[in-house]
């Protein structure tokens, strides 16, 4: 996908996945990337279960932790923000629901809120965990979507929030958060039914069959075939327990 920003504030800087068994999803996404893990932490205090960060060549590229009870599984896009506090009342002066905050070890303070159109995402201000060490290349996440049913109302929140700039792709289905004129995340009209508004997570592969193929092969599914895009071969994979991702290889 396309190389965007991870370090500055106001940008996403973390992807992790919450998963009823998160041993189960380690085995599945471990093989299916070629990540290893970190020996389990505690998850914040709250919840219950464990926390497994993820490396690729021994530098920090995600994380699996517990769900909790009755909540499905899903992937989470994180935002770097300088202040807790301060860019939760921005998010509630935006129209934001914050639904919860906690420390998450090692100096990092995460809340989690939905956005002014109800899509949940979390803020992050990061201590010794400073977000992704490896993103934008093979087996590593190339970019976060947003999709959304309002995109107007969702601009003016992620405007206000982060000076998020939208900047259309002429012929293609989506158009780009720009910050400081670098690209940052993206964003596709949804009707709600067919795809629910959620933020989705792709993954840099360089080739989106093999890695389908493999995906079914550890017991996960497809929810959208290989197929090409302008300028990648995608596709939609379902883990075992449910999560999604979405997978993109370089065209040809």
């Amino acid at each position: 996908m396309t190389a965007r920003n991870t370090s500055s504030v106001g940008a996403p800087c973390w992807v992790d996945t919450l998963q009823p068994d998160p041993r189960a999803a380690r085995d599945f996404y471990g093989p299916l990337f070629g990540w290893s893990f970190d020996d389990p932490t505690p998850m914040p205090s709250g919840f219950d279960g464990d926390y497994y960060t993820a490396r690729l060549g021994g530098r920090l590229v995600a994380g699996i932790g517990q769900a909790p009870p009755q909540s499905p599984p899903g992937w989470i896009t994180h935002v770097r923000v300088d202040d807790i506090g301060e860019a939760l009342a921005r998010a509630e002066q935006a129209g934001g629901k914050p639904l919860g905050q906690f420390g998450a070890g090692s100096g990092n303070r995460i809340a989690m809120l939905a956005d002014a159109t109800g899509v949940p995402f979390c803020l992050r201000q990061a201590g010794e965990n400073d977000g992704a060490e490896r993103a934008n290349e093979p087996n590593t996440w190339a970019m976060s979507s947003l999709h959304t049913t309002d995109i107007g109302r969702a601009q003016a929140f992620y405007g206000e929030m982060f000076d998020w700039v939208l900047e259309s792709v002429p012929d293609a289905p989506f158009s780009l958060w720009l910050r400081s004129g670098q690209v940052v995340a993206v964003v596709t009209a949804t009707d709600g039914v067919a795809v629910p508004p959620h933020w989705s997570v792709n993954f840099a592969v360089r080739d989106a069959d093999a890695i389908a193929e493999h995906a079914v092969a550890l017991g996960g599914g497809i929810l959208m075939a290989p197929m090409d895009t302008p300028g990648f071969r995608s596709a939609v994979i379902r883990d075992p327990q449910g999560g999604t991702i979405a997978v993109s290889a370089p065209a040809g």
